[in-house]
């Protein structure tokens, strides 16, 4: 099994992976197949189902369909670009991607949020076609957004089921389906996690192009969390919520250095930094799935906690943190999910913390057996976690949750670096559980924001 690290590190946009990033990315993979087309459309369709239906408006996910028929992609999005081509559409009802002329679509008639019937494939499914003159429809692709921007279509889904039931063997030399595997792997070659992540890997790009992209992918984050330290306001989507990021890491800076300050600071410090990048995803901002959006805030902040909190701290060893932490989530997405409209938070969140405690113990020197039982801590106390947001937006409770989650992974990290690696639950164990409490978990709880908190508290 291999899936790269720059499949599970996207830069993108926000507020949602799944909701946001992938109908953006179907619209424009829709666009590439119409192109290969003998005939010429005129117009065009979308119909949103399950969870891109119930909380759709609250991730933008009408925004990134139409943005995606207009030929924008996530990682290559300008704002101001895609905000005239929205102001375009409103004005005309119509579309001019690349090489398909003017085709009509009118938001209102031709965008439709279907909340009664889901698609079979996926939870989060969603119908492209395109019309004739007379408006027939002519082409029609049903695309499953499946998680951290990741894009399937009908076809791909069905193939997929049967590629995780083969026996094939993944070309690269270390091709793990499962953390006991790797953990062989490891004994067997003498090799760090990162290291055979980083062998994977360079069967496919060269040592440069690798390194670049990690660094690449650390700038963004980066950015994206100095952004939203900066920022001040109210977030938009009708909550009125207050970024908070701001005014805390004002206070912390103001504390630096004081004797009395307590030790349990050093938490405000990582919420605030998952925090502010959190709310530059609800902002809509450029982000890097981590393995989502809706948990993109709690990876980043585990490492600039490393950096700048922890002596002897390097960026050199940065990619050593990132490939580490693909590699655990790599196992958590094939063997169950980071898809919150499949399996709750503790998909996304879970995962993310899982992924953040990897790394932080593959740098600090933990031993492969000490950076899984890091792993299996941190994802086993994220177990059963719901996702509930409120108006459907990433918002209450998402963007705290990325606080707790960061701090759950450093401790999950600390706690497995005092053993010596042998511990009671295997990660495969704690990946597996997540499956089936996911499979068993009521639709409710799995971003549609019909339970939990989405229903208890007031949304306007």
């Amino acid at each position: 099994m291999f899936l790269s690290v720059f499949d599970l590190f996207k830069v993108g946009v926000g507020p949602s992976s799944s909701h946001t990033m992938g109908p953006m990315v179907a619209g424009a993979r829709f666009l590439d197949a119409l192109r290969q087309q003998p005939f010429r459309a005129k117009g065009l369709k979308a119909s949103l189902h399950g969870s891109l239906a119930f909380t759709g408006k609250g991730h933008a996910t009408d925004r990134a369909t139409i943005l995606g028929l207009a030929g924008f992609v996530p990682a290559t999005m300008d704002a101001e670009k895609a905000e005239a081509a929205l102001a375009a559409n409103r004005e005309s009802r119509v579309l001019t991607p690349e090489g398909l002329g003017e085709v009509r679509f009118d938001p209102e008639a031709d965008l439709r949020f279907d909340y009664d019937h889901a698609l079979p494939g996926h939870a989060n499914g969603m119908t492209l076609a395109a019309t004739d003159a007379q408006g027939d429809v002519i082409f029609r692709q049903v695309y499953y957004s499946v998680g951290g921007g990741f894009v399937l279509t009908e076809e791909e889904l069905a193939r997929k089921g049967d590629e995780d039931r083969s026996d094939a063997v993944s070309q690269v030399p270390f091709p793990f389906a499962s953390a006991a595997e790797m953990l062989d792997m490891a004994r067997t070659s003498g090799k760090s996690i990162a290291d055979m992540k980083r062998a994977n890997e360079l069967v496919y790009r060269d040592p440069a192009d690798l390194r670049e992209g990690l660094m690449r992918i650390w700038q963004v984050m980066r950015d994206c969390m100095d952004r939203g330290l900066a920022a001040t306001g109210t977030l938009p989507g009708g909550l009125n919520v207050r970024r908070r990021a701001h005014a805390i890491h004002e206070k912390l800076l103001a504390e630096r250095g004081m004797n009395l300050t307590a030790p349990h600071v050093i938490n405000d410090w990582m919420s605030t930094y998952a925090m502010a990048v959190n709310e530059e995803n609800a902002a809509g901002g450029q982000v890097v799935t981590a393995p989502t959006n809706g948990a993109a805030g709690t990876v980043p902040a585990v490492i600039r906690y490393w950096l700048d909190h922890v002596p002897g701290a390097s960026e050199r060893d940065l990619p050593d943190f990132l490939l580490t932490a693909a590699a655990v989530g790599g196992l958590i997405k094939h063997n169950a999910s980071i898809s919150g409209a499949e399996c709750g938070c503790q998909a996304e969140v879970g995962s993310a913390s899982a992924m953040a405690a990897a790394g932080l113990a593959a740098v600090l020197g933990g031993t492969p057996e000490q950076v899984e039982n890091a792993a299996e801590i941190a994802l086993e106390h994220h177990l059963g976690m719901t996702c509930d947001p409120v108006k459907g937006l990433v918002q209450v409770p998402c963007i705290e949750r990325n606080g707790l989650g960061a701090i759950k992974a450093v401790s999950a990290a600390s706690l497995a670096l005092r053993g010596d690696g042998s511990h009671f639950v295997p990660l495969d164990a704690a990946i597996e559980t997540m499956r089936q409490t996911g499979r068993d978990m009521s639709e409710k709880y799995k971003e549609t924001s019909l339970g939990g908190l989405a229903v208890n508290v007031p949304n306007c």
